[in-house]
């Protein structure tokens, strides 16, 4: 097996990961290692913008971003990281502007900010609507002028972990199958989220939750799992995302008596109401089959824009409805329906990004730091990347001072080796046959509509499905570029992300953000101001509570 040394190593080559590499590289030799090229990283398919309080258009100012940020969360962020967030992220869009991010401006030359949901004000700085593609490219470039090594379509397996701290990682180097054990001082996860749980969602292929599961079975702490968001606009088929810059720029949701319905729900936010408020909207006019054509999605008319508002505001959108729906968005309404989006929960963090093991940090969607709480803004998923990123990368920097390169886990990585080629011999189970029948069952019961019955029935097939997992095998026996036994790894990740999931949405008996509880309607302050806590320890996951850090703002109740 190769022996691969550096100071610190950060998997996955997202904003976040990519943000860390860049503050950790200036004063170590950092690498990432990545399952995809760093372009082809999901950050790229952020499109409507990030949010900062530069007041451009208004007289915001960072209190009221966290204001914002705490209510849109239904008062389960803590509020000590909300305030880290808001404080700090003007000074990131200036960093990565100055490192040439072409951010759309107004005449007089200050950074554009267009109006998103749960905002107060217009705060979302963007690029067209290919925000998240422009920061990707620019903090990539950034990575080649400083030298730091990628080691791209690379899978990261597993986390070598004694006595609670890190030691290194094993790989699968895809382009050769050979293993390989990266050694280093500190690890900073940044994997992204595990959308590809569900049979609806806008996450690519890679989001797999790969990070988290790696970061669970070598026994972190993980948070709030239950909370999922799902996205109020993707194309009907495909669930391609459908900007809520869309909505931002004025864009309507119609029902099919033609009705604008979010007035009913939403009284004054209407379109721009949180995600969650819309989800839950869209869903309940389908279930009252108002549908249109009785199916199960509504549509979104942009035809008031104009084309050539379009074509200057969100070109992407519009060419997105005209090659995958057939629609002229100019013209004619876009089909949408709900479909999963982003995973709130993730490896559970202090406000330095590390997490309960030593020398382990995590940054972006992976992580639960935390400031989405149960619900996330439009816009404040970017902003995060960029600021925990750096924080991590310095965090990383501050550990490794006192460190000497730890051993090599020889025997962890050799049992690791051995799971892996286990996957070769031929098993009665098909890998994708239970990848499907896993995102079927999530979808159905663990989506955003929750109910005790279902997330009990969610749970018990997830663990039905982790023991057929173990009789699943792969058929191609090539090691080159093996994309049979990558899915058959990322699939053992996918069930650990659904079962922390369905665990999670089962013990908490209450309605808050985007965890809906039919039988629990309500929010439960008395009770439930608590993050959910999953470790695995002795064979099985253990829960605990930890109660949320009120700092600024009182909870109230959640109005728009």
């Amino acid at each position: 097996m190769e022996i691969i040394t550096h100071d610190i190593i950060i998997i996955g080559a997202g904003l976040a990961g990519q943000m860390a590499a860049l503050a950790a590289s200036q004063s170590s030799d950092t690498a990432i290692v990545s399952k995809v090229h760093p372009i082809r990283s999901h950050s790229g398919a952020a499109q409507g913008g990030i949010n900062a309080s530069f007041g451009n258009v208004s007289d915001d100012d960072w209190e009221k971003h966290a204001f914002d940020t705490a209510k849109g969360s239904d008062y389960l962020a803590d509020q000590d990281a909300v305030e880290i967030l808001c404080k700090n992220i003007t000074s990131r869009i200036v960093e990565i502007d100055h490192f040439g991010a072409i951010f759309d401006r107004m005449p007089d030359g200050r950074l554009a900010q267009r109006p998103f949901g749960g905002g107060s004000f217009p705060r979302t700085c963007y690029a067209g609507d290919a925000t998240g593609h422009e920061m990707l490219n620019t903090l990539y470039e950034q990575l080649i002028k400083n030298n730091v090594r990628v080691y791209e379509e690379w899978l990261t397996t597993s986390l070598m972990v004694e006595n609670n701290e890190y030691k290194g990682v094993l790989a699968i180097n895809l382009k050769t199958g050979e293993t390989a054990y990266f050694r280093s001082k500190a690890v900073i996860v940044a994997t992204g989220g595990c959308g590809r749980v569900f049979e609806r969602t806008t996450n690519s292929h890679q989001s797999t939750g790969d990070g988290i599961s790696m970061a669970y079975r070598a026994g972190a702490q993980v948070c709030d799992m239950e909370f999922v968001q799902f996205h109020p606009t993707t194309l009907v088929g495909t669930n391609i995302l459908i900007s809520e810059a869309a909505r931002g720029e004025g864009g309507f949701l119609m029902n099919s008596e033609n009705k604008r319905f979010m007035e009913s729900y939403a009284p004054s936010a209407k379109e721009l109401a949180p995600r969650d408020i819309v989800v839950r909207s869209i869903q309940t006019e389908i279930e009252k089959g108002r549908g249109i054509s009785g199916g199960e999605f509504v549509w979104l008319d942009l035809t008031s824009l104009g084309s050539e508002k379009l074509m200057e505001k969100l070109p992407q959108v519009y060419k997105l409805a005209k090659d995958f729906a057939n629609v002229d968005a100019a013209q004619d309404c876009i089909p949408v329906q709900s479909a999963q989006h982003y995973t709130m929960g993730g490896i559970r963090t202090n406000n330095n990004c590390e997490s309960s093991i030593k020398g382990l940090l995590a940054c972006g969607e992976c992580a639960c730091v935390s400031v989405h709480g149960a619900n996330r803004l439009g816009g404040n998923s970017l902003a995060e990347t960029l600021v925990f990123g750096k924080i991590a990368g310095e965090r990383a920097l501050e550990y490794i001072r006192k460190k000497g390169t730890p051993g090599i886990q020889r025997e962890a990585a050799e049992k690791e080796e051995e799971r892996i080629n286990h996957l070769f011999r031929s098993g009665d189970e098909s890998v994708p046959e239970l990848r499907k029948e896993l995102q079927n069952i999530m979808w159905e019961r663990a989506g955003i509509f929750r109910n005790e019955s279902d997330s009990r029935e969610a749970l018990k097939a997830v663990k039905t499905l982790k023991k057929r997992y173990s009789n699943a095998g792969v058929k191609d026996s090539c090691r080159i570029f093996n994309t049979d036994l990558m899915q058959a790894i990322e699939l053992g990740f996918l069930l650990d992300n659904a079962e922390l999931i369905a665990q999670g949405a089962l013990l908490r008996r209450e309605s808050r953000g985007s965890h809906f509880r039919t039988d629990f309607p309500q929010r439960d302050d008395k009770n439930w101001l608590t993050h959910t806590i999953i470790a695995f320890k002795d064979g099985k996951p253990q829960v605990t509570f930890e109660p949320v850090r009120i700092t600024l703002f009182k909870p109230e109740a959640r109005k728009y």
